[in-house]
């Protein structure tokens, strides 16, 4: 007889539904926004939450041909279902990643003069990619060591690359610095196709698109540039159930270190997600340090209708305030928005005093995932 505490997708209290379509309908955005450059995908840390076999898929069914990975066993797990595709891995390569990168026909973006070393005495001719840093100062040879590189012959990459520092801010003068620099020394590897764009740097017009652009956090409905109206379509919309509807005086405290007090006899959604499920803590209704920043915590909707959170979220366990809606209209068993069509994933961010990559990339580790699209 099967236990009815037995674990399944229902006894789950937190959902994610992706909207795969939604995703598609992103990435022919950038692809249209990236003029005559060809459209790449970031899908690295699991498609920035969303399930990166799923995602990949259906990029590559849009015709998406260039995929970024951070490491190869992101790569090793996506080259069965992307037999034709290249996947580059950002992080290079070293002793221990190399035979899983040679096994899995994988790209490495290499890093540095040592990667370089490594993999031309090791690798002899393959495919490699070579990252520049324009202005980062993460990963890249400095345009000193690129024009080393190029000059000491050898096997060429097949990309050369570089990464936008505050493409983001569109106005910002390190934007147009970065652009010049690399566009001075992609010359000094003729022939070789460059990407330089992001999601943000694909905003910053053609300077910035040359062969190849990979946009990122835009395809899964994040916001590419501030102070901009942002035109994706949402992706991710997440959802937590009610477990108990409490009923508290005015007077009362909610949650750990008794921060909130209620203002008005009120009735308390109890939730089952927490930060353990990716809803940070910052996103607290009281009892943070954010709050002397941010005055406001993160709110979750209810049909449409957005609830606040009170008190301290807590490791398995969120509190909204329901005062406000129809008593006969919520009861455990229902579900509260996370983000999603109400709440987006910028506002929820925002609340929580992070980014919308961070807010991705952390969601649904206990969550029962749906996908449509």
């Amino acid at each position: 007889m099967t236990s009815p505490f037995a674990s399944s997708h229902s006894a789950a209290t937190t959902r994610l539904t992706v909207d795969l379509g939604a995703l598609a309908a992103n990435w022919r955005l950038m692809r249209d926004l990236s003029g005559g450059a060809r459209c790449g995908a970031a899908v690295k840390a699991d498609a920035y939450g969303t399930g990166a076999e799923q995602a990949a898929v259906r990029l590559a069914r849009e015709g998406c041909r260039d995929f970024f990975v951070a490491d190869a066993n992101e790569g090793a797990l996506l080259r069965p279902l992307l037999p034709a595709a290249r996947i580059y891995v950002l992080n290079g390569v070293f002793d221990a990643s190399f035979a899983l990168t040679l096994a899995h026909d994988l790209t490495p973006v290499i890093n540095s003069p040592e990667q370089a070393a490594f993999w031309r005495d090791n690798a002899g001719d393959r495919a490699h990619a070579l990252q520049i840093d324009t202005g980062m100062n993460r990963l890249g040879l400095s345009p000193e060591q690129a024009v080393a590189h190029a000059e000491a012959g050898g096997p060429p990459p097949c990309l050369v690359m570089s990464h936008f520092a505050c493409a983001d801010d569109t106005d910002h003068p390190l934007n147009a610095r970065q652009i010049a620099v690399f566009s001075a020394l992609r010359d000094c590897f003729p022939g070789v196709e460059a990407s330089l764009a992001n999601s943000a740097g694909i905003h910053l017009g053609a300077g910035a698109h040359h062969d190849l652009t990979r946009p990122g956090i835009a395809l899964y409905g994040g916001e590419p540039v501030h102070k901009s109206p942002n035109r994706m379509n949402p992706v991710v919309t997440a959802e937590t159930r009610v477990l108990v509807i409490r009923h508290a005086k005015a007077g009362q405290s909610v949650s750990y270190g008794a921060a909130h007090k209620l203002s008005r006899d009120s009735r308390i959604a109890v939730c089952g997600a927490g930060y353990a499920d990716g809803y940070h803590r910052s996103g607290s209704g009281a009892g943070v340090p954010l709050r002397q920043a941010v005055p406001q915590g993160a709110c979750g909707a209810f049909n449409g209708v957005r609830v606040p959170v009170i008190g301290k979220i807590t490791m398995d366990l969120t509190m909204f305030d329901v005062t406000d809606i129809a008593e006969d209209a919520i009861s455990a068993r229902d579900w509260i928005e996370l983000l999603g069509p109400t709440i987006s994933l910028e506002e929820a961010s925002r609340a929580a005093g992070t980014i919308s990559y961070e807010m991705l990339t952390s969601l649904g580790r206990r969550a029962n995932r749906h996908y449509i699209g």
